[in-house]
């Protein structure tokens, strides 16, 4: 962890900032504009990128894995250059939570896959690109979204440490242990063989 060096109200304005931030449902609106349909009742109605693919709308499907990165790194960069790096660290976990239990969906939100990569990225790049090649080498060998995430995930803590970035371990532990959690029926269907794969219909 790093050292607490702002202010409790700090902190807690930065978390709040981050977890709206990431409750912006942006695969519900981006399916929304193009026209999509509702995206909760498409597939298996999770609000991320994967599921959009099975629209069969590839830029939809870009557009929600870049903007819901794209808000766990704006909540780590904003709260970064406000305070310091403890209120970007719990800025990334408030747009992680926010995404996953976001208050405009009834806190029923998506896996936060997308979420945590972007997240890395803005607080280590070098762990966040690990981390983002560790899920396009396991997609690329499984063709399979939420096994990619997993191992990517799994992974990540590691790549952290290895690479110099030991204070955000715990942060990592803790994003990951949800991404799992979020995961257990996927990990169901790995287990049966059930698991749909990239690009293909539920």
């Amino acid at each position: 962890m790093p050292e607490l060096a702002s202010g409790a109200v700090v902190l807690i304005l930065t978390g709040v900032l981050g977890y709206l931030l990431g409750s912006i449902p942006f695969g519900v609106l981006v399916t929304k504009v193009m026209g999509l349909g509702d995206l909760r009742q498409i597939g298996s109605g999770n609000i991320g990128a994967t599921n959009v693919l099975r629209t069969g709308n590839k830029p939809a499907a870009l557009a929600t894995l870049i903007l819901d990165g794209g808000k766990g790194a704006g909540a780590v960069l904003i709260a970064r250059a406000v305070a310091g790096e403890d209120a970007a660290q719990l800025a990334g976990l408030a747009a992680f939570l926010g995404h996953i239990f976001p208050v405009w969906l009834g806190f029923k939100g998506g896996k936060g896959v997308a979420t945590f990569l972007g997240t890395l990225l803005a607080l280590a790049f070098p762990v966040g690109l690990a981390a983002c090649a560790t899920w396009l080498l396991t997609a690329l060998i499984s063709r399979i979204s939420s096994l990619s995430a997993l191992v990517s995930a799994a992974l990540a803590a590691i790549w952290a440490g290895f690479l110099g970035h030991g204070d955000m371990v715990i942060l990592i532990v803790i994003l990951a242990t949800l991404v799992f959690w979020r995961h257990l029926p996927n990990i169901e269907r790995l287990k049966a063989g059930t698991e749909p794969r990239i690009g293909g219909k539920k």
